[in-house]
């Protein structure tokens, strides 16, 4: 499978790069022409067409969703990190709901299509060595996503999981997101198998992966006082559905 690995790598990384660099342009003018709306219409397709790239390494999706996200209040979907390709298919999946990401500054430059969503998409970007500023930008950004009913995107343990198992969550961010926007609902996600696009590193790509999405009860923020007790049984909800 590794050795099998290589050629469609190569094939793989092709269409990927080629899909961002043909959707940069593209955002560039659905932004500066026709403003928000248009762009995010341009960014859900890139995603569309990133996870399209992904089958081609054989990965596959799946969403399980029993309930009902409300689409006219403000959304804190929180889950655990294995890969950058958890985002594409979140993105897509709530595309109705606008989704912005906490992401380190790194991001905001030098990736064709993804650094200009970052910058201009309405996500916010933080400098980790930065401490003070990058709460008072996630304070920004949680009135941002209040203000609009949009949904942030956060995946508390800082970094992305190496091989499948869940990092002790950091609460600092999402105490200052439940603070700034105290009439949200939170959404747990469980993601599972995203580390496996990763199983050999970045070059080449593992083959077959497939990657769950497992969506648990929304939770109404303002219904809970002691927010890092609250934080503690999301992350014992998220993590009880990862599979090491």
């Amino acid at each position: 499978m590794k050795i099998l690995a290589y050629p469609i790598t190569i094939l793989y990384f092709f269409c990927f790069g080629l899909t961002l660099v043909v959707f940069h342009p593209i955002q560039w003018f659905c932004f500066n022409v026709f403003g928000y709306k248009v762009h995010k219409i341009s960014v859900d397709w890139l995603q569309f067409f990133l996870m399209r790239c992904l089958n081609i390494l054989g990965t596959r999706f799946s969403f399980k969703n029993s309930y009902s996200i409300p689409s006219n209040r403000p959304i804190i979907t929180v889950a655990n990190h294995q890969s950058m390709y958890d985002i594409p298919p979140l993105i897509w999946y709530l595309r109705k709901h606008h989704v912005k990401f906490v992401s380190k500054k790194e991001l905001g430059k030098g990736i064709p299509s993804v650094s200009y969503n970052l910058r201009h998409g309405g996500s916010v970007l933080i400098n980790r060595k930065e401490p003070l500023k990058s709460i008072k930008a996630i304070e920004n950004f949680a009135i941002r996503i209040a203000k609009n009913n949009w949904a942030a995107v956060i995946f508390p343990e800082g970094t992305r999981s190496r091989n499948g198992k869940p990092k002790p969550f950091k609460t600092k961010g999402l105490i200052t997101m439940f603070e700034f926007a105290p009439n949200a609902v939170i959404l747990p996600v469980s993601i599972n198998n995203s580390w496996k696009t990763l199983r050999y590193g970045k070059f080449p790509m593992g083959l077959g992966a497939h990657i769950t999405f497992d969506f648990h009860k929304p939770i109404e923020l303002n219904q809970f006082e002691d927010k890092e007790t609250l934080i503690k049984d999301i992350e014992a909800t998220i993590t009880k559905t990862i599979i090491l």
